[in-house]
């Protein structure tokens, strides 16, 4: 499990290290308790806790729209700024995770959506911006 990850040719490079696993698709990388089981994200770098590869599916938990570009620091993202859904996702079983919701219009967000991890690119609008936890709507197997 590293930071970058090479797709097909073309590294990928996380926002931080230990964020997405190596694989092709990548998953985001939790952390579970060794002693109560508890898994939380991102992996905390400490002993009580060993990396596990969450879910690639889930469903839209809650959500908000960010319509201000936040605080620098701890921002880092592109200086031209537009909104982007906030998007608390329950990975069943596992976790719930903040991240972006890429690719779907304000107005059609919903709780319950089915969603997919799909990392997102920081600055959308910069092919070489590092990658963050992100996800796209998707259908989920009945």
């Amino acid at each position: 499990m590293t930071g970058d990850i090479n797709r097909g040719g073309e590294e990928m490079r996380a926002i931080a290290e230990g964020l997405f696993t190596d694989e092709t698709p990548p998953r985001l990388i939790g952390g579970k308790d060794r002693k109560s089981g508890r898994i939380v994200f991102p992996c905390p770098s400490t002993a009580t806790h060993e990396p596990v590869p969450l879910s690639r599916e889930g469903r839209l938990w809650s959500y908000t729209v960010q319509r201000f570009r936040p605080k620098s620091p701890p921002y880092a993202g592109p200086e031209a700024f537009a909104p982007w859904v906030v998007a608390y996702v329950e990975l069943p079983g596992e976790v719930i995770v903040e991240a972006r919701l890429d690719d779907v219009a304000f107005e059609d967000v919903a709780v319950g959506m089915p969603v997919r991890f799909e990392p997102g690119l920081l600055d959308r609008n910069d092919p070489a911006s590092s990658h963050i936890p992100a996800f796209v709507p998707a259908e989920l197997p009945a």
